[in-house]
């Protein structure tokens, strides 16, 4: 008896099997472009809406601060050209090759620190002075921060900018001791903010904070007692004058 229901068991399974292999497999594709819900001799699904691809909006370009080479006109001709009078009558392909159009970016780097330096210096022929070496320390400066802006792990310019700013630092320090009124000059010219560095340096260790924080708790609890301690004497000056007070009002 067990096993006559078995072999029917194992009959039903194989022909539900059998029914749902013979059912074609483009029947539910068809099905599924006819209408947005589909029926399948096995069962019921509800057909998902077709997926657009849209293209990708472009990217937009992060715009980083002005360069400091950005105020130099174009058709400016380079440093070597400058004094050439010839170069000022040239065809105009010529006078271009030799312009700032095409040229290489320490040409233009020249230029800028020739004009920083022309702001400070003393005289025409200044070439020397505290004031003409923070021009061009200026202008090396800026040139090291854009370039740091694009590349970043570049640590060989990270490490000679930061040489740079402790170098102009120095010489703005003695200026301003030394020549008040150029170090204001020089500042207000090529646009540096000067901050004074701090008296006294300390590297702040775990050791360092938990120390700092045990000398301020010790020094509010000996604040404690001291008020407490000037507390005390006014509290006894109080009874004794209330004291001398009721043996007077007895006599």
């Amino acid at each position: 008896m067990l096993a006559n229901i078995a072999v029917r068991n194992v009959l039903r399974s194989s022909g539900a099997l059998c029914s749902a292999r013979s059912v074609k497999p483009w029947t539910c594709s068809s099905a599924l472009l006819s209408g947005p819900r589909v029926s399948c001799v096995v069962g019921s699904f509800a057909a998902q809406p077709p997926v657009r691809h849209y293209t990708r909006a472009p990217k937009q370009k992060t715009t980083g601060p002005v360069s400091q080479l950005s105020d130099l006109p174009p058709t400016m001709l380079k440093m070597d050209y400058t004094a050439v009078p010839l170069a000022q009558t040239t065809d105009d392909l010529v006078k271009r090759l030799l312009s700032l159009e095409l040229a290489s970016h320490s040409e233009k780097l020249k230029i800028k620190k020739e004009q920083l330096i022309a702001k400070v210096q003393r005289d025409e022929n200044d070439r020397s002075s505290v004031e003409v070496k923070v021009a061009v320390l200026t202008a090396r400066i800026r040139n090291y921060q854009e370039h740091l802006l694009k590349h970043h792990k570049d640590k060989a310019n990270k490490r000679r900018m930061l040489m740079a700013i402790d170098q102009r630092k120095k010489m703005l320090k003695n200026l301003r001791l030394v020549h008040y009124d150029s170090f204001e000059k020089v500042c207000q010219q090529l646009g540096i903010t000067y901050t004074f560095p701090p008296d006294y340096y300390r590297r702040a260790t775990r050791r360092w904070i938990a120390k700092k924080a045990f000398c301020i708790k010790v020094f509010k609890e000996v604040q404690k007692q001291k008020a407490e301690l000037k507390m005390k004497p006014s509290a006894a000056s109080t009874d004794a004058t209330t004291t001398n007070t009721k043996a007077a009002e007895s006599q």
